[in-house]
């Protein structure tokens, strides 16, 4: 792999921003598409190639940033990061496209901020200094704090303003940490993540311990599992859709792979300890999630909290720490991200159409979109992990690690796949099948351009279902090399 690629990776969102700040009202909703698309398409060049020549390493660029204080501007490429900005990068042209028949005001601010946080996500997956890791991880949150706080529903001030102090907060905590790791460095005084791992990994247990929580607790916000969640489904109603699928399909994917990069290889004694308490409440998570999405009457919020309960099955397989664990929960973030993105996308083509979430206001829309039931049925199948989707792949790996841990776990967090079908195809029934009514009678089917788009998303939940095996191993070199410490 050339280094070309994971500089270009980088460069490609920041000139996307920059022009659309040039640009001003210029940039219209086909020319951000555009930029974006470009930018895919790059991605998945790059996949290409280490798939072909393989990625044993981390490929690595480092450049003296502010040298006297140890901090460098160090970014790395392994098969993980590379798959989570494939999911970021592949998710910005479709919130793009969903974002065509919405009037923002100030249109190119509104893609501007898009752009913004897509480089605080690719920074965030490819740091290799702790101090430009937080820099791109606070820069992550500004961009969908604006798109909440200007655009969003009703509430929208405190709700957004909820959701930013619980981040900020658990960010500190973070910023803490990584304070602590880098002063107790005793050889080279260093923000380089690899050198704090050898001072984390020389603690004794009860330093690892008060570390293990800071850090924990900054990822288990961003996620967000049981019982830090509280912030969550408010926010994802009032978002504007753009802003709900940007924070579904990518922004908490930070958190998991937070725990990846800084948790799992960082406290080894603290993980033995508390990986059993985090696999029970990532568990709660998964139940309460699920029970409670079943009681929603509200599309946008039975999404969020169905959200809840997948994640709680990502974070419990990562903390069993076998390989399927891991590897399940890598390939589980793209797919939550991607099905989670489709149906945000489907929900807000209906509501756009009939001025409303509610479920019971809706029904018969299938006699008049034939498309969209169809495409709508491929998305939500994966959300339930029927076999060969793209969900059915990392539930079945994370379960599966989850037996071997205990069984008696994998017994009541495999509860989630029965309620996720429930909640699921109770919604599919009460939408779009039965007798239109007065909502519903006029709905119009896909247009040339909401067609392409979930036809895309459909031919990724069914692709990665049928053959996941080069992602998977696109993911083993870095999932083996984080299991040996």
């Amino acid at each position: 792999m050339d280094i070309f690629y994971l500089k270009a990776l980088l460069l490609f969102p920041a000139i996307s921003f920059v022009a659309s700040l040039l640009l001003n009202k210029a940039f219209k909703w086909q020319l951000s598409l555009l930029f974006s698309v470009v930018g895919m398409v790059f991605t998945l060049f790059v996949v290409f190639q280490a798939l072909k020549a393989g990625i044993t390493s981390t490929v690595v660029f480092d450049m003296p940033w502010f040298p006297y204080m140890g901090i460098g501007f160090k970014l790395g490429l392994n098969g993980i990061s590379l798959i989570l900005i494939l999911l970021t990068n592949v998710s910005v042209p479709l919130i793009i496209l969903s974002s065509r028949e919405h009037s923002f005001a100030q249109n190119n601010y509104f893609h501007s901020l898009v752009y913004l946080m897509q480089i605080g996500l690719v920074g965030v997956f490819t740091a290799l200094d702790a101090f430009l890791f937080y820099i791109f991880w606070e820069l992550a949150l500004i961009p969908i704090y604006f798109i909440c706080a200007i655009w969003g529903g009703e509430n929208k001030i405190a709700v957004t303003f909820k959701f930013f102090l619980y981040t900020v907060v658990g960010s500190l905590f973070m910023l803490l940490g990584i304070l602590y790791l880098y002063l107790h460095s005793t050889q080279i005084v260093s923000f380089d993540i690899a050198a704090l791992k050898q001072v984390a990994n020389g603690l004794d247990r009860t330093t690892q311990i008060w570390l293990f929580w800071a850090f924990f607790i900054a990822f288990a916000i961003k996620m967000p599992i049981f019982p830090f969640h509280t912030w969550q489904p408010d926010t994802y109603t009032i978002a504007p859709a753009q802003g709900t699928m940007l924070l579904s399909g990518i922004m908490l994917k930070m958190g998991i792979f937070g725990v990846i990069r800084w948790v799992l290889p960082f406290f080894p004694l603290a993980v033995q300890q508390y990986s059993n308490l985090i696999i029970i409440l990532s568990i709660v998570g998964v139940v309460y999630g699920a029970i409670i999405a079943i009681m929603q009457k509200d599309m946008k919020r039975l999404v969020a909290y169905s959200s809840i309960s997948h994640v709680g099955l990502i974070c419990a397989g990562l903390f069993t720490f076998y390989e399927q664990g891991v590897q399940g929960a890598v390939f589980q973030m793209l797919s939550h991200g991607i099905n989670v993105i489709g149906l945000f996308y489907i929900i807000d083509i209906i509501e756009r159409r009939t001025q409303t979430r509610e479920i019971a206001q809706l029904g018969g829309i299938a006699n008049m979109a034939p498309k969209l039931a169809t495409l709508f049925v491929i998305v939500m199948l994966g959300s339930v992990a029927l076999p060969l989707t793209n969900g059915f792949v990392g539930e079945f790996l994370l379960l599966t690690s989850l037996f071997m841990y205990k069984p008696l776990f994998a017994a009541i967090a495999g509860l989630s796949v029965i309620l996720g079908a429930v909640y699921m195809l109770r919604m599919y029934k009460n939408v779009m099948l039965g007798e239109t009514n007065a909502t519903t009678k006029t709905f119009k089917d896909l247009d040339m351009v909401e067609f392409i788009g979930l036809v895309f998303i459909a031919l990724l939940v069914i692709g990665l279902g049928l053959y996941p095996q080069p992602l998977l191993s696109l993911a083993a070199p870095e999932v083996s090399g984080l299991l040996k410490f």
